[in-house]
């Protein structure tokens, strides 16, 4: 049997995977990724929606132990203010910029 090509959900062309109550944003094979973490969410209308995220910029280098490798951390209101900047942080990120700070 042949099989069929899954879609990928993508923001603003990079991947977004979700395993519980993780998303993890970008590609794998690129030198940074970010996870964000749904810390609580809200009932909107018959919907459990994302409150509070904790958005990470992690170095995907496997010799690195998970404490080393997370770059910057940051909290946010919202999925969609999460999103936004783990695009940003990407952004730097590609462009091998030094203000990852």
């Amino acid at each position: 049997m042949a099989e069929k090509k899954q879609k990928v959900l993508t923001y603003k062309n990079r991947p977004l995977v979700r395993q519980g109550r993780s998303i993890y944003y970008g590609d794998m094979s690129a030198d940074h990724v970010v996870m964000m973490q749904i810390l609580s969410t809200k009932k909107v209308g018959e919907l459990d929606v994302a409150d509070k995220v904790n958005v990470q910029l992690v170095k995907t280098d496997p010799s690195l132990k998970p404490m080393e490798a997370i770059v910057k951390t940051s909290p946010c209101r919202g999925l969609g203010a999460a999103l936004d900047r783990a695009s940003t942080w990407l952004d730097v990120a590609d462009k091998g910029e030094e203000s990852l700070d």
